[in-house]
């Protein structure tokens, strides 16, 4: 099962952005600001940064996740939001006899299919430990599937957060991997709820799909509205 922990994070994340932001129209340094800093300025400057779209502010804290019960095809997509630290369980170093494997709903839901799934994943189970014993794990694991369970941690800052649920929290990207965003998204609402208030994919936050002719439709095309316009 898909398990997401927030770890660790920047403390004060919510103040620490509102006091940045702060810093370029203040003769004041930025701890002093932080010492004057309160709760309802905090929520005026961050209201006042989305509003402008002034983000960068928000690189200034960051927020790390310990990621369990994932596939490989996930950390495959995950690792291309290159504005973050990745460290994942090796399959180098760690055996993989007996792995887990993550079974995606659509096969789950069909027997036939599953019957397929689980027997292939059976095989390659067999495979992997024979070869394990006459070459290296390193070797040995270029049979294993994408669908091999892992564990992460991750860290990203919050302007790359953003990005990532913008694109990831969309009903158009992956099943496994919108699941994450989710997840990611709720735990970091708990702490710094103001600075993520307006996360999420476009058709939530700014009512509008740039998805163009693969939108799923909960919202107007871009092209459409700037249509509507002229």
């Amino acid at each position: 099962m898909l398990k997401v922990t927030l770890i660790n994070h920047t403390p004060e994340p919510e103040k620490t952005v509102a006091a940045a932001a702060r810093l370029c129209y203040s003769p004041q340094g930025a701890a002093e600001i932080m010492e004057n800093f309160t709760p309802e300025k905090v929520d005026r400057f961050l209201a006042k940064l989305t509003q402008m779209g002034h983000f960068s502010p928000t690189e200034h804290v960051t927020f790390t996740f310990a990621i369990e019960g994932v596939s490989r095809a996930l950390s495959h997509q995950l690792v291309r939001h290159r504005i973050a630290s990745y460290s994942q369980k090796s399959q180098r170093y760690v055996a993989e006899d007996n792995f887990a494997y993550i079974v995606p709903p659509a096969v789950r839901e069909n027997p036939e299919a599953l019957a397929v799934y689980e027997e292939t994943m059976k095989q390659i189970r067999e495979a992997y430990a024979k070869l394990a014993k006459i070459v290296p794990k390193e070797d040995a694991r270029y049979v294993l599937p994408n669908a091999c369970e892992t564990k992460l941690v991750a860290t990203f800052n919050a302007r790359s957060l953003h990005n990532f649920f913008r694109l990831r929290c969309c009903q158009r990207a992956q099943w496994e991997i919108r699941e994450l965003a989710e997840k990611m998204l709720a735990e970091v609402r708990k702490v710094a709820p103001r600075l993520f208030a307006l996360a999420g994919p476009s058709c939530e936050t700014e009512g509008v799909c740039y998805e163009g002719e693969m939108s799923c439709g909960r919202a107007p095309l871009l092209q459409d509205l700037v249509q509507d316009h002229k």
